[in-house]
């Protein structure tokens, strides 16, 4: 027999909390909080999870406006930004930005051309490399795909004073920086009739 499904009205427990997901507190240490703290540091967990889920839809929307992959949409906002500051680009600067080889980069950019997102010149001072530019239809789908987006982002930072700015600022790189150098592979418990090794 099946379970029976959570009424809509029941909230589900946050599958953020650490209450529900370490109860034992194992790996989540709460000492000094009160559960007021704790349901504000799971709301904080909530709304950057509803942020990754609104970027991942919005970035999959402009993918398939635009008809590109995840690499090809880096690669043209890599090459539109340069353009905006007047810099040529070359198939190494944008082989450098996206740490992709060389072979990568040239099918990358076949594929951009083939779709006319981009066009190829002669690099204006140096003969042996190509300077690559976005079309103007491509410049102005992704304005309409994703820099109308990026606006309302940047109202939403400018609206926060200057003291949050920098608060959110040091939240986020505190948060980057859990990222780094972590091993995600689960430890697996020695044997314990196991000779140490």
């Amino acid at each position: 027999m099946s379970p029976e499904p959570v009424p809509r009205d029941q909230d589900e427990p946050s599958m953020m909390d650490p209450r529900v997901l370490d109860p034992e507190q194992e790996l989540v240490r709460r000492a000094g909080l009160d559960d007021g703290d704790v349901d504000q540091v799971v709301g904080v967990l909530e709304a950057l999870r509803r942020w990754r889920e609104a970027e991942r839809r919005m970035s999959e929307a402009s993918r398939r406006y635009m008809r590109l992959g995840e690499t090809d949409m880096r690669a043209l906002r890599f090459i539109l930004a340069m353009q905006n500051h007047g810099r040529v680009v070359t198939p190494g600067a944008i082989a450098e930005h996206l740490g992709i080889t060389t072979a990568s980069t040239t099918k990358l950019i076949d594929r951009l051309a083939a779709g006319d997102h981009v066009l190829r010149f002669p690099h204006p001072s140096d003969r042996r490399s190509l300077a690559i530019e976005v079309t103007e239809d491509t410049r102005h789908a992704a304005r309409q795909a994703v820099g109308r987006t990026h606006a309302r982002r940047f109202d939403a930072a400018a609206r926060l004073t200057p003291q949050e700015r920098e608060i959110v600022t040091r939240f986020l790189d505190d948060l980057a920086g859990t990222a780094e150098d972590q091993d995600v592979s689960p430890e697996k418990p020695r044997d314990q009739g196991a000779a140490p090794q």
